[in-house]
């Protein structure tokens, strides 16, 4: 069941196989906290603080993570198709592993992001180069 959390806060919090399908988060703030598996499909997270978070594995499939800043989260194996990171923090990210297929990366803060071959393609494709096999 879908919900909607305004202002709220955690701190300390592991979550685990959380059904979050649909629901927004606004304005909150949440750390350091461990997500073990789980689906937040289309969830919104527009402007969260989810500094330094483990979200791996995580499905955040069409998620809303616009303007939300994520440095130093652990995003490994986590599905991001198709969610709207535009203007997002990502800064010293680990990215390894990510599908990023159709996200929207406009104006992401990559600086010191761990990524692998396939999200650095994806990167590269949205921002117009030209990627060719070696």
């Amino acid at each position: 069941m879908a919900c909607t959390l305004r202002g709220c806060s955690f701190f300390a919090a592991t979550l685990e196989g959380c059904k979050l399908t649909g629901s927004v988060l606004e304005r909150c703030t949440v750390r350091p906290m461990s997500v073990l598996g789980g689906q937040w499909r289309g969830v919104g997270l527009a402007g969260a603080r989810l500094v330094g978070l483990d979200l791996t594995g995580l499905d955040l499939r069409e998620a809303d993570l616009a303007g939300a800043d994520l440095a130093g989260a652990v995003l490994r194996g986590s599905d991001l198709r198709g969610a709207t990171l535009r203007a997002a923090s990502l800064l010293e990210a680990d990215l390894r592993g990510a599908r990023l297929e159709g996200a929207d990366l406009a104006g992401v803060a990559l600086r010191g992001a761990r990524l692998d071959v396939a999200g650095a393609v994806v990167l590269a494709e949205q921002s117009g180069a030209l990627v060719e096999p070696v």
